[in-house]
């Protein structure tokens, strides 16, 4: 029963962030808004999280996991080129970020503080099998410098939308131009060195 009332709780706690987040983005999550938001008290969120950014971590990777739970392995028919097929799985995953753009700034930020370096890989550990599919027939090396180049670019642009410099809908066309350029390069390599 105990554990039932403290989850309960941390629930609430959760959400409440979440949802200041989503209305306002990093700044406006207030740990006194939080608590009264939760209807607990502020000592109780600060037993639980020693720091703001501590609960904001938790509840983006919380919110991540409840986003991204419900994505599917894609597969890639064997002569379908690995563009389209990269594209439906990296829409799907960004897809709740372009509908929630103050989380997407809120994790950038959170990803960039002390303690959050490890985010990005905690947070897209469900997606991994649903990109992973796509790319089963795929040289390792490659699938390595296309996660790296992609993961620098992802996080510029954010950067950069952050800063003002692109609007949120701007991130995944050059997302798409940086995949196919890549893919489509790879798949040139093969055909020239099966002649």
């Amino acid at each position: 029963m105990e554990n039932t009332i403290l989850r309960d709780g941390e629930d609430r706690l959760l959400d409440s962030v979440v949802e200041l987040l989503d209305e306002g983005g990093f700044e406006a999550v207030q740990l006194r808004e939080v608590a009264r938001r939760a209807r607990i008290s502020l000592s109780t969120v600060y037993k639980h999280y020693a720091t703001r950014d501590v609960l904001i971590l938790a509840a983006i990777e919380r919110w991540m996991e409840s986003n991204h739970s419900a994505l599917v392995p894609q597969t890639r028919h064997a002569d379908e080129p690995l563009h389209p097929a990269m594209m439906r799985v990296l829409r799907a995953i960004f897809e709740p970020w372009e509908k929630h753009p103050h989380m997407l700034l809120a994790y950038f930020q959170v990803r960039a503080a002390p303690g959050g370096e490890g985010l990005h890989v905690r947070g897209f550990d469900p997606v991994v099998p649903v990109g992973m599919a796509v790319l089963s027939d795929v040289d390792p090396g490659f699938v390595a410098e296309l996660r790296s180049i992609l993961s620098s670019v992802v996080y510029g642009l954010v950067g950069r939308c952050r800063d003002g410099d692109i609007a949120i809908h701007d991130i995944m066309p050059t997302i798409d131009r940086t995949v196919f350029l890549l893919t489509t390069g790879y798949e040139a390599t093969l055909r020239g060195s099966e002649s």
